[in-house]
Parts: C-alpha cells; structure tokens; sequence
C-alpha cells in the first residue's frame, strides 16, 4: 500500500521532447502521469506465456486501486481544467437541456400514470391523475432517493388492479439492484425491501405477488466477481423475501447465465426464458391457471431466439428468428407449442421484424435501412393499414393493455427533438400529444443517408448529420460514433448533446457496421467471434468514407463507441493510430482474453468466443485485443477513456489497464487520460447534472485537440499542436 502511495507521486511527462515555448505556441497542455507500477503476471494460453502487468488493477477493493483512481482524476481533472471553453460548453449544454419531457401516459387501475422530467433534474419523476380528472400529483419522484442523483429507479411492474407497485433502485449505477413494493392509494412502502436482484424484470401473478431473477451473491467482490447461474423466483406479498419460490435455475442442469419470466396480461401463462449468452433462448411454458402446473418446454436449444408476445386464450402469437434471420410471427396452441405445430401469421420479410401489441391489435415494426416502418395487423392476420409516420427517422411504442382505446408512439430522428403522437388503432389518424419546447431549431440542420463499401465490398449505410450549409473542406470538426455488436440497432434519435455538437459545426455520422441487427442474424452474425474483425473494418471505411468526401480529415476526426463501441473505439486507434485525431471509448471491453472471467462477461461469448475456447480462438482474441495491442514507439491520437467505478457489467478494469498501457508506450504529445466517474456505473440511470458534465468534457477534450483554441461557432481560425 505505502509503495503505491509513493508511487502516484512520482510523475513522468511525456512532453519532455518539447520546450516550454514550444509548448506555449501551440494547443498542448503538459501532461505528467502518475507511474503505474507492473507485476509478474503470467497467463499461459495453449502453450504461449501472455504477460498482464498490470493484474493488480483488478482489483476494484484494494486501497491501491483507490489511489490510482484518485491520481489518474487529478490529472485528467487539471487537463480540462485548462480547457477556456469547457464551461461555456456545459452552459449550453445546460441550457439546451432546461426544457419539459413527457413520457406517453399509461393506465393502471383507476389512474393514469406518466413520466416528466421538468428540465434539469437529475431523474426523472412519476406523476398521476385520477383518470377522467385533470388534477396531477407527484407519484414517486426518484430525485428524493439520494441528494446528489446516484441512486435511480429502474424497472417499474404494476398488480393487475393497479393497487400495488414494485419498483426496482440502483445505488451509484450498480446492476445489482433493489426492489421495492408499495400501496399506490397511500403511496406507503408496505414490505421489506428485496435485496440482491440483478439482471431482472418484474412480472405480477394478477394481484398476488411477481416474478423476478437473480444470482447468488459472488464471494469475493460483487462489482466484479463471476455470476454465472441465474435464478427466477417467486415472491407472494406479505411473505419475507427468505422464502420465495425457486421457479427455475437451482439445480446443474438448469444453470444459465440469464434466466427471465414473464407472465402473459390474463394472467394464464407464465413463460420462461433460460440463456447461456445473450444470443439465442430456450423457451418454457407453465400454465398458471392449473395449480401445480409443471413446466413444460417448448424449445431446448440455443439456435434461435423466441418469445411470447401475445395469448388470446390458448392461441399463443410468438417472435421468432427460428429458420426466419429477420424474423417473423407464428401461432401455436398451448395444448401443443412445439415448433412442428407452428403456423407463419406475419412472414419473414427482407427486413427487421419487431413487434408490439395493443388495442386489440398487433403492431409489426420494420427497420428499412435502419429507418421506421409500421404495419398494423389484426389477430386474424390481416394487415389494417401501414402507420403513416411523421417522417424518415424513428418510431417507439405502439404498445399498451388490449382495453386501451389510444396508442401512443415517439418519433425522432438525429436532428428531430422526440414527439409524442397519439394514434386513433380504429381510424389509423395521428395526433401530436407532446411537442418539446427546446431553445434549438431543427431546421437549421440535416441528415443524409449514404452507402459505401467495406474492405470486403460489403454495402454499409451511414446517416450524416450536420448544420445546413457547411463547406465540405475537410476541415470540419467531426464524431463517428457505431456499435457493432450484440444485435443492437442503430436507429436514428435525437441527442440533445449532439445537437450541441452541431451547433458547433460539427459533423455527426452514424454507420450501421455488422455485429448490429439492422439487417438480422446475418448481419449480427457477420460480425462475431472470428468474423468480428468485419466490425473494425467496416467502421475503419466509414472514416475513409468521410475522409475521401470532404467531410473532414484524420486532423479533425473523433471516433467514439461504448460497452461494445468502446472495444470498437480501441481496437481501431490500435489498428490505425494514424486514421484520427481523438478518440473516445466509454466503458470498453478492452481486455479479450479475460473480460468472461467478470461478473456476467461469459454471457457474451457467442459474439465474442472466448481465449479457452481453443488456440484459433486465443490468438485470433489477442490479435485485436486494444489492452494487448498498444505498442512501443507509436503516436495514437488524443484519448480520453471514460467508465465508471461501480461499473459490474464491463468492469472499470477493462478501462484501468488500457489507459495503463497507453501511458506507458505513447509516443508524442497527444493526451492519454482517464475520466472515472464515482458513484457510477455502465451508464443507465446516470444524473442529469454528471451527463451534462460528462458531455462538456467530451465534446471540450476533442475540439481542443484538434486544435480549436475557442470554439468554433466563435471563430474558424485553428492553431495545429
């Protein structure tokens, strides 16, 4: 302990090469790093010896570990400090944000209930009117549970009467959380509190208890250590949490790493969900409506992923990717649900399927180019009509009880403030039901779709957006932010930082790189395992797409990703340090040959693979790893590494020993810092106010270092560091 508390005062400066008044005519700031000191570590893979030097960060409960922290945050502290215009940033930033969001309402029992953030609270609250009344009152406001933010709610699930509510919390972005159950009518909490819930939805048996699912609390520390058999209980009201019901995951042959249930609106059917990775379920059934049912099973393979989105008494209506990559609707009867017994209700398409209900009806939702499109289906199968939408973007929602006579859905786009609308399911009519006020106007900005190629010819789509009338000289300060894994897609959304960023006259660009579900399981699975390096090069050709057009240059070009786009962020500036000026990974996956070894990390081996799963897998791992892959003598661009210390998803390890072995090996002056956010976590639930902070830093540390000595809407003169 004492070695290290001498160690992070002795400093080493990478700006040696450089004299003071070299310093002082340019746009650097003189960086010193605390000294990370190094163990003999030694991994041996299939015969090969793989040093990890800097093991010892691991470990998120050690004094050492704390006092690294505190070293690296005073240093990355002091260096945007010395930025002029980070507060002006965070004033706009601040200001922009300062107006009203509504959630759509929803109704539960003899209320209606809605979310509203009144601008710049750290969470948002839940109000409520008596239905049919106009009078709104404060439900249960999130900002009360901590005075600076850092305790969020999470799920909500109401009874079926709407009399009861349980409600999940994360302390300081944990995804451990607690769940809480109170009376609506009193708004009293009426039972203890459950402890140790993780990875959970909350789905009510009618009015007698829920479902939910967790682990066994790891030995060890539980922001870190291994969870691999997850469990779904039972609880009943007004019995302690010591004797809820073990429904599934206690035994070997039932241990998975996710496990989640969820109850069918009449109440009849509890479906169950068992999974080894974040791809591909099993899929039970129970009947509730048989006491001591037993559960029964419909599919008891991984190949496909499958759910229940709708019973009308026997008949079941299930998504599937089953023999369908993009997916489609089948019915089946519950008396017989095995797959032989399926029948096509809405067919595979060559686009994305999502679906949701309400009303009576089913709403199918496709991605077109990862643009909206939506139909609407009745239970028989026949298409109503398509949803006539406000415009080339995005649309959420479409979901409700089958009583609901109006539908609420969102639609935004990058440059389009989300707007709630209502829609008429008997008429197919819209309505604006909630308009921003916001101190920004969309018609100052545009996006643009394109199409360019890969390094293998593959045809990715990007959309680009910008403030009208830019010059495409190259010179234009620009993030290139993607994901590229897990299925995710990549939609477009309206960001009020981004739009912050364009005022600035910045470029935003947003490829839809493989390892995304923009175009299905094919395209998901283009870019897993040992296809993954299709990711990079797909988002490695997006820079050269913006670069050859005029866009920008590799002067003035970010690169930006997190969780999975934070491996993407490392593993390009490891591949092409020369490709960009700045780069950005948020709370990456930085270390491939140990990130299954961590809490749920296992969980992502279909995208990944993992370093024991064979010597093709270990080495192909090691190749892109950024933690193994930052080597000696190399200029990589100006990096700020961001997590946050009560990270138990990707742990801030990953982050710790990245930003280690870029400290020790840049060459040049360009920053290597790491931002370490306390109290936080991967991100959900995150403070308004540390958001807003967060973004100045971001959007501050990248114009400086493409060498804006004031911001940009102020002036277009550049100094080059």
């Amino acid at each position: 302990m004492k070695n290290l508390a001498l160690a992070v005062v002795i400093l080493t400066t990478i700006t040696a090469c450089k004299t003071e008044n070299e310093l002082k005519n340019s746009n650097a700031i003189a960086v010193t790093y605390p000294e990370t000191k190094t163990v003999d570590s030694v991994d041996t893979y299939f015969g090969e010896q793989v040093k990890d030097p800097y093991r010892w960060l691991e470990d998120d409960r050690s004094e050492e570990t704390g006092e690294w922290v505190k070293a690296q945050n005073q240093v990355t502290g002091d260096y945007l400090a010395n930025i002029p215009y980070r507060q002006a940033l965070k004033d706009r930033l601040e200001e922009i944000w300062n107006y009203e969001k509504v959630g759509a309402p929803f109704v539960e029992g003899d209320y209606t209930y809605f979310y509203k953030n009144d601008g710049l609270q750290n969470q948002s609250v839940i109000y409520r009117k008596k239905n049919n009344q106009d009078k709104e009152e404060v439900f249960l406001d999130p900002n009360t549970f901590s005075s600076d933010g850092t305790v969020s709610l999470g799920a909500i699930s109401f009874s079926k009467n709407g009399k009861t509510l349980a409600y999940s919390i994360s302390e300081g972005g944990s995804d451990w959380r607690k769940v809480i159950i109170m009376d609506t009518e009193t708004k009293e909490q009426i039972e203890d509190t459950l402890v140790d819930v993780k990875f959970s939805g909350i789905s009510w048996k009618n009015n007698e208890g829920f479902y939910y699912s967790s682990y066994d609390k790891p030995k060890g520390s539980e922001l870190s250590a291994k969870t691999d058999q997850h469990k779904l209980f039972y609880h009943k009201l007004g019995t302690p949490q010591k004797q809820d019901q073990l429904i599934y995951g206690g035994t070997p042959e039932e241990k998975h790493r996710y496990v989640g249930g969820n109850v069918t609106e009449d109440g009849k059917y509890l479906f169950i969900y068992p999974r080894t990775s974040t791809s591909g379920s099993k899929l039970l059934m129970q009947d509730l409506s048989k006491p001591n049912s037993k559960i029964v099973t419909i599919l008891d393979d991984f190949n496909s992923d499958s759910s229940v989105i709708e019973n009308v008494g026997s008949t079941l209506y299930i998504i599937t990717n089953k023999n369908a990559p993009n997916q489609k609707v089948v019915t089946v009867d519950a008396s017989n649900p095995s797959p032989e017994h399926w029948k096509d209700f809405i067919p595979e398409t060559e686009n994305v399927l999502s679906v949701s209900t309400s009303s009576g009806y089913i709403f199918a939702r496709y991605m077109v180019d990862a643009v909206s499109q939506v139909k609407q289906y009745d239970y028989d199968g026949k298409l109503v009509r398509e949803i006539e939408l406000p415009g080339v973007g995005s649309a959420g929602g479409f979901g409700g009880k089958k009583e609901d006579k109006t539908i609420y859905y969102s639609f935004s786009n990058y440059i389009t403030p989300s707007t709630i609308y209502t829609l008429n399911p008997k008429t197919g009519v819209s309505e604006v039901y909630k308009k921003p006020e916001i101190k920004y106007n969309p018609d100052n900005f545009e996006s643009k779709q394109v199409f360019y190629n890969s390094k293998d010819g593959t045809k990715i789509p990007m959309i680009i957006s910008y403030k009208k009338g830019i010059e495409l000289n190259g010179k234009n300060p620009t993030i290139l932010y993607s994901y590229g894994g897990f299925n995710i897609s990549l939609t477009p959304s309206f960001s009020i930082a981004n739009a912050v960023w364009m005022e600035q006259g910045g470029v935003y660009a947003v490829p839809n790189i493989r390892g995304g579900g923009e175009y299905g399981k094919k395209w998901h699975d283009a870019g897993t395992q040992l296809k993954k390096q299709n990711v990079f090069d797909d988002f490695i050709a997006a820079a050269e797409y913006l670069i050859d057009n005029n866009y920008t240059s590799s002067d003035y070009l970010a690169i930006r990703g997190g969780s999975n786009g934070g491996l993407l962020v490392g593993a390009t500036m490891t591949q092409r340090p020369d490709l960009v000026k700045v780069a950005i990974p948020a709370v990456g996956v930085l270390d491939m040959l140990r990130y299954h070894t961590f809490t749920s990390g296992a969980g992502w081996a279909y995208d990944y693979g993992t370093s024991e799963d064979n010597k093709e897998m270990f080495e192909y791992l090691k190749g892109y790893s950024p933690v193994h892959n930052v080597r000696e003598g190399v200029e990589y661009p100006a990096t700020m590494i961001t997590t946050g210390d009560h990270d138990d998803r990707v742990v801030p390890a990953h982050s710790f020993k990245f930003a280690a072995e870029l400290q020790s090996k840049q060459t040049g002056t360009n920053p290597t810092l790491i931002r370490i956010e306390t109290d936080a976590g991967h991100g959900a639930g995150t403070p308004v106010s540390k958001t807003i902070e967060q973004y100045a830093d971001i959007f501050g540390f990248t114009l400086y270092n493409m060498g804006y000595k004031v911001l940009p809407n102020k002036t277009k003169a550049k100094i080059k560091g």
